[in-house]
């Protein structure tokens, strides 16, 4: 990305990387590799980390509480 695309160019993005990279490092108990950095992009963080909501086709059967698992008060 050399000259950048939609707005966001090559120090961004790498920032945004290395943001990324120290977050899974932290996820997986380890130390930052790139102390220091910040998101560049806020909004991205925003996106990502709302949970998901599943598919209802795509679920299997054991993720559905029976009736008579429900309170019914």
């Amino acid at each position: 990305m050399p000259r950048g695309v939609l707005g966001l160019n090559s120090a961004q993005f790498k920032e945004y990387l290395r943001f990324i990279a120290n977050r899974r490092c932290q996820q997986i108990g380890l130390d930052e590799m790139f102390p220091g950095v910040t998101n560049p992009f806020p909004w991205m963080a925003e996106m990502i980390d709302l949970k998901k909501e599943k598919n209802f086709f795509e679920t299997r059967v054991t993720e559905y509480q029976t009736g008579g698992a429900l309170s019914w008060d």
